[in-house]
Formats: structure tokens, C-alpha cells, sequence
């Protein structure tokens, strides 16, 4: 009994050993540290989180220096992978790059199925109009732009536009691909209103002279949330290490600093 006893112990123990010496398969943090870039995915069509200047063929904003620091801390450079507002989920799913930062809410419809880091810009965020300046006395609450007669231009595929198709039904929805194309085509009357972010429409009210934000003040209710960089379930490691880098930039007040820059005195507080 005590040979047959010796002997499970010590199959147990090879066991054990053998177990715990095989190469474990490497986290995305060893991927990335490995192939010297971070693949960071964005849509590039939203002022002042990521913005793709055709001037200059650079992303700006504050998620383009966001994503500056990540890539700084790891000692690697950035790759960027152009996605959409109607294909972020599955181009992230698909693993078509390894963090994807360009102004996206959190909410529970995302953390179900991916990651969402830690949040940035809180209690800045709503959903809000844009109209022409001249317009700006005539809306004022829901009633005002749900009917008919009022062109609401909407991006496909994010928040702003299950926020309009759910709370204004009888408004005349027109949809736009590019979304940094609509300010513009409100102020030359192609529409009326675009439904948007305080933060968007802050930027666009700065850069644009006949366009106004209303009711950047009082953002539309039940709609405040905050931003998060999304990613992959599954990789805790990789998680953390997002949110460390989040969590020294907000100890330090440079993201204090930095959404000051661009969200600016009027959403800040």
C-alpha cells in the first residue's frame, strides 16, 4: 500500500509539473510587444474625438492622442485600421485590430459581447441637436423635433441613430454615411437637425458660424454616458493594462487636462 501510495503521489506530482510547464498561449499585450505596432481601429468622422484631417492625412483629437500615449507606454507605434459606426462590432469581433478608440459610448449593449475600458469624458456626454443658427429658437424640446416637417440627419449604425429612430418616430429621418459631412449640410439647409453629442456639438458650433447647439446644456434625458475604449472579451491582462494607463493619466490630471482641450470650458466643470 505505501509503494502504490508513493507512486500516486509522484505520477501526480509529474502530472502536475508536465501541466504547469507547457507554453501557455500568448496574450494580446505579448502579440502587440512582439510585432513592434498596435493596431487601433477608428472611424475618423468625429470631431473632437478622432478626426482623419484630409488636409493633412493625420487622426487628431482626443482619442488620436489617447491612443499616442497607449502606443508611447508599450514602446510600440501605431497602426490605424479605418472602421465604421456600422461594422465597429464586427471588425472588432473579427479581430481586425486590438483596441478600437473613436468616441465610443459605453453601454450595456457592448460590454455583453466585448470590453470596454475604465470611462473618460464623465458627465460630459448627451445626445443634443445641431441646427442652423437661425433655427435655434424653434426647438426646444422632443415635441419640438418629432413631426413631420423636420429633416433630422442621422449617421448609421451608432447611438445617435437608434436614439432618433426611438424617440422620433415621426420626425423625417435622413440618413448620411459620412457623419462628418452633416454639420455642414445643416447649415447649408439640407436638413434642419442633427442629432449629436454635447462634445460634437460644442466643436462644430466653434468651427462652423451658422450653426448652433440649443440645447447643449440640457442634453436629451436618460442619455448621459461616458466613453470607453472597446476590445476583445477574454484577456484580462490586456484589460488592466488599459486601464493602468487610464488611471496614471487621470492621477496626473493630463486627462483632465486633455479633455479640458477638447471638449472644452463649456462641458467641463
Amino acid at each position: 500500500m505505501k509503494i502504490f501510495a508513493r507512486a500516486t503521489i509522484f505520477f501526480t506530482l509529474l502530472a502536475v509539473l508536465l501541466l504547469t510547464s507547457q507554453p501557455t498561449e500568448a496574450g494580446r499585450l505579448e502579440d502587440i510587444l512582439a510585432r513592434g505596432t498596435i493596431r487601433i481601429g477608428t472611424t475618423g468622422d468625429y470631431i473632437p474625438m478622432s478626426y482623419l484631417n484630409p488636409a493633412t492625412g493625420e487622426y487628431e483629437g482626443i482619442d488620436a492622442e489617447l491612443s499616442k500615449i497607449i502606443a508611447d507606454s508599450l514602446g510600440v507605434t501605431i497602426e490605424y485600421v479605418p472602421t465604421t459606426w456600422p461594422t465597429l462590432k464586427d471588425d472588432m469581433l473579427a479581430d481586425k485590430f486590438d483596441i478600437a478608440l473613436c468616441g465610443i459610448s459605453r453601454n450595456f449593449a457592448r460590454e455583453k459581447i466585448m470590453a470596454m475600458s475604465d470611462a473618460y469624458g464623465e458627465g460630459i456626454f448627451g445626445k443634443t441637436i445641431l441646427c442652423r443658427k437661425t433655427d435655434a429658437k424653434k426647438f426646444k424640446s422632443v415635441a419640438d423635433l418629432n413631426r413631420p416637417d423636420v429633416r433630422i440627419m442621422i449617421n448609421p449604425g451608432g447611438t445617435n441613430e437608434i436614439f432618433a429612430r426611438k424617440t422620433l418616430p415621426n420626425a423625417t429621418l435622413i440618413v448620411n454615411d459620412e457623419n462628418a459631412a452633416i454639420p455642414v449640410k445643416i447649415a447649408e439647409g439640407k436638413a434642419d437637425i442633427m442629432i449629436t453629442e454635447t462634445v460634437e456639438a460644442v466643436s462644430w458650433v466653434k468651427r462652423e458660424p451658422r450653426l448652433a447647439a440649443p440645447l447643449v446644456k440640457t442634453p436629451f434625458a436618460g442619455t448621459r454616458h461616458s466613453c470607453g475604449i472597446l476590445m476583445q472579451k477574454g484577456d484580462q491582462e490586456f484589460l488592466n493594462y488599459i486601464n493602468f494607463v487610464l488611471a496614471e493619466l487621470r492621477m496626473d490630471g493630463r486627462l483632465a487636462a486633455l479633455e479640458l482641450k477638447y471638449f472644452g470650458k463649456e462641458l467641463v466643470k
